[in-house]
């Protein structure tokens, strides 16, 4: 990407938008095409046009999307799914109409079947059935990834589609009904500390095995992807190493300086068994993740303490 050219980041006010941005300013992008979805709505075609049409943007990172976790992918599948499908379709087909030299899209790993084997390797993608809690966010995603390859091999355009694993970090959504596992509990054990709580509940059994990527990083990867790769296979992105539930809410019980007991709620569902990204395709391009989980939580909260 030349340093002048004009990049649109969708979705530039989210956790990974917000992220991306960071990055390109500090390598020292300043043309960057920032539209909240307030003066933009992506799921509107006309307005997705218009934009297109008005700011010729030369490369655009598609992080704009309805997220969240398991209670609002159960709560809201019809949002997910219709939200979700619009967007991209809008998005990526106003990038072939209007000429944009290159488009990286943001999936999930989420999207990978539920019980593929582990680490997840890119060609795992379709090979099974999805995670039913997830699979109106999922199906929406594998939809994006194809639209990329779909305009790749029909246009040639050059279409890139990222996978990454579970994300934190600064403007996370830290709502316990819409937010991921991460944030939620940093909430949860910051309002137990202040509350003096001598318990805190998390969902499920605390066994699931899970992966965790500092937002700063994706961004970097993102980055580092944009100018490097150019092929039609998706590309996974994380640390390759998992940690359980249970230990992810010990690390953030010592980071919150919390001491009360630890409630597994085992009534409530679990979600996939395991889920680690294989990054070895991705290290082999010449990129790895540079933070550690530790320094990450306490990054994050930080910043949560700062802005809550």
């Amino acid at each position: 990407m030349e340093k002048e050219a004009k990049i649109y980041v969708a979705g530039h006010r989210g956790l990974v938008g917000s992220a991306i941005v960071r990055r390109l300013e500090q390598e020292g992008y300043k043309n960057l095409l920032l539209r909240s979805s307030k003066e933009v709505d992506l799921t509107n075609q006309i307005e997705t046009q218009q934009l297109f049409e008005i700011e010729r943007p030369d490369y655009v990172f598609l992080a704009a999307a309805r997220v969240g976790g398991i209670l609002a992918n159960n709560s809201y599948p019809a949002r997910f799914i219709y939200e979700n499908l619009m967007i991209e379709a809008n998005t990526i087909h106003a990038a072939y109409q209007f000429g944009v030299k290159k488009l990286l899209f943001l999936g999930s790993s989420c999207i990978y079947p539920k019980l593929a084997p582990q680490p997840l390797k890119e060609e795992y993608l379709l090979t099974g059935s999805l995670e039913p809690t997830n699979e109106w966010y999922a199906i929406a995603k594998i939809a994006g990834i194809k639209l990329c390859q779909a305009y790749r091999q029909q246009y040639g355009c050059n279409f890139i589609s990222v996978m990454p694993t579970n994300l934190y970090g600064p403007n996370d959504n830290f709502d316990l009904e819409t937010s991921h596992v991460l944030p939620a509990l940093i909430r949860k054990f910051h309002e137990a500390q202040v509350n003096k709580q001598t318990n805190v509940t998390i969902w499920g059994t605390g066994t699931p095995v899970r992966e965790f990527l500092y937002v700063e990083d994706l961004a970097d990867a993102c980055v580092f992807l944009m100018n490097n790769y150019n092929e039609e296979s998706i590309v996974n992105i994380g640390t390759g190493i998992g940690v359980t539930i249970k230990e992810l809410a010990d690390s953030i019980s010592s980071v919150v300086g919390y001491s009360g007991d630890l409630l597994f709620d085992t009534t409530k569902p679990d979600g996939t068994p395991i889920k680690i990204n294989d990054v070895s395709f991705l290290k082999s391009l010449g990129w790895e993740a540079k933070t550690n989980l530790r320094e990450g939580l306490f990054l994050t909260y930080e910043w949560y303490k700062k802005n809550y």
